[in-house]
C-alpha cells in the first residue's frame, strides 16, 4: 500500500498517457509524444520524468526540468499529475518533493508549476510554499457539431500555406515562432535563439501536425500562423497562434485559425482545445468568436528553492 516514486521507463508511456489524459483532459498526449519528450530532451534541461506507483500501478507522474533557454538563470518548472481516482494518497506530495530536490541539486533557485483551479489543489500548492502568479483558461470547442465561420477570401497579396510547405527550410517558421513567443505573457523571459534546438523539439514534435498548421503569407513573408497539435485520431490542440508585429490588426490570426479548424474537422477531428492567459484579451475574444468555451482554469505558481 506504499506509494513509491521512480524515474520513467520506456514501458511506462501508455500508463503515463492514461494519467495525463485523466487529470488533464484538455491537453493532447500520446505515448509517442511522452517517449519523444524523454528521449530528445536537451541535456541542459536536466529533464526528469518521474512516476508514482502504488501496488505496482502507475497512479501519478511529474515532469521537471531547468528552463535552460530563460534569460535569467536558475529558473525551473515542475508539474505533477495524479490520476483523479488516486488523489489524497500522498503521490502528489512525494512527486513534488523528489522533483524539487532534483531541481535544487541542478542549481535551480525558483520553480514554477501549473495548478488546476479548485480549493483542494490551491491548498495543496499553498501548503508546500507555492504562491500564485497568474491564471490561464483552457477552452474547448465541439469541432464535430459546432458552427465554424466561413473561410473568407484572403486579401490581395495574402495566401494560405501549411507548415508542410516549409519542410525543405522551416527557418521562416522558427523566426515567426520566436517573435510570437517573445510577446506572449509569461513568468519566464525566454531567449528564443537556438534554431537547431527548435527543430529538434518543436518542428520534430510528433504531435505537430504540419498539414493542419496554417501559415499566412503576406507579400511572400510569414505574417501569421497557428500551430496544430493532434493525437492522430480525434483531438486537436492549438499549440500557438501568433501574428508578426508588422502585420497585426489585419485579421490574420482569425484567418489562420479558421482555415486550420475547418480542415481539422474535414480530417475527422471532433474535439478542439486551446489555452490562453486570463489577461490575453485579444486571443480570448478570437476564441469566443469561434465558439470556444472556458472549460477549466489553471493558476501559475512559483516557489523559491534553496
Amino acid at each position: 500500500m506504499t506509494v513509491i516514486v521512480r524515474d520513467f521507463r520506456p514501458g511506462d508511456a501508455e500508463a503515463v498517457t492514461r494519467v495525463r489524459r485523466a487529470s488533464m483532459p484538455f491537453e493532447v498526449t500520446t505515448p509517442t509524444s511522452v517517449l519523444f519528450g524523454v528521449e530528445t530532451a536537451n541535456p541542459a534541461k536536466k529533464y526528469r520524468l518521474l512516476v508514482a506507483e502504488k501496488d505496482g500501478e502507475l497512479i501519478g507522474t511529474a515532469h521537471a526540468g531547468i528552463a535552460y533557454d530563460a534569460a535569467e538563470p536558475g529558473q525551473s518548472y515542475v508539474t505533477p499529475h495524479v490520476h483523479p481516482e488516486h488523489r489524497g494518497q500522498g503521490a502528489g506530495g512525494l512527486l513534488l518533493r523528489v522533483a524539487e530536490e532534483h531541481l535544487a541539486a541542478e542549481g535551480a533557485t525558483q520553480v514554477y508549476a501549473w495548478v488546476l483551479d479548485g480549493p483542494e489543489n490551491l491548498a495543496f500548492a499553498k501548503k508546500r510554499g507555492y504562491a500564485p502568479t497568474r491564471p490561464a483558461h483552457f477552452q474547448c470547442l465541439d469541432l464535430a457539431n459546432g458552427v465554424l465561420p466561413e473561410l473568407p477570401a484572403p486579401p490581395a497579396g495574402v495566401e494560405l500555406r501549411t507548415a508542410a510547405d516549409f519542410e525543405a527550410d522551416p527557418r521562416p517558421l522558427f523566426e515567426a515562432d520566436a517573435e510570437a513567443t517573445s510577446d506572449e505573457p509569461g513568468d519566464i523571459s525566454m531567449q528564443f535563439e537556438d534554431y537547431d534546438d527548435w527543430v529538434a523539439h518543436t518542428w520534430n514534435d510528433p504531435l505537430l501536425d504540419r498539414q493542419l498548421t496554417t501559415v499566412v503569407l503576406a507579400g511572400g513573408e510569414v505574417a501569421a500562423f497557428t500551430a496544430a497539435l493532434t493525437d492522430g485520431s480525434t483531438r486537436y490542440l492549438s499549440g500557438m497562434t501568433g501574428t508578426m508585429r508588422a502585420h497585426r490588426g489585419r485579421g490574420y490570426a482569425k484567418l489562420a485559425k479558421t482555415d486550420s479548424l475547418r480542415r481539422a474537422r474535414l480530417a475527422g477531428y471532433t474535439h478542439a482545445f486551446t489555452s490562453n492567459d486570463a489577461d490575453n484579451g485579444p486571443m480570448l475574444a478570437i476564441n469566443r468568436w469561434f465558439g470556444y468555451e472556458i472549460c477549466a482554469t489553471e493558476v501559475r505558481h512559483v516557489r523559491a528553492l534553496g
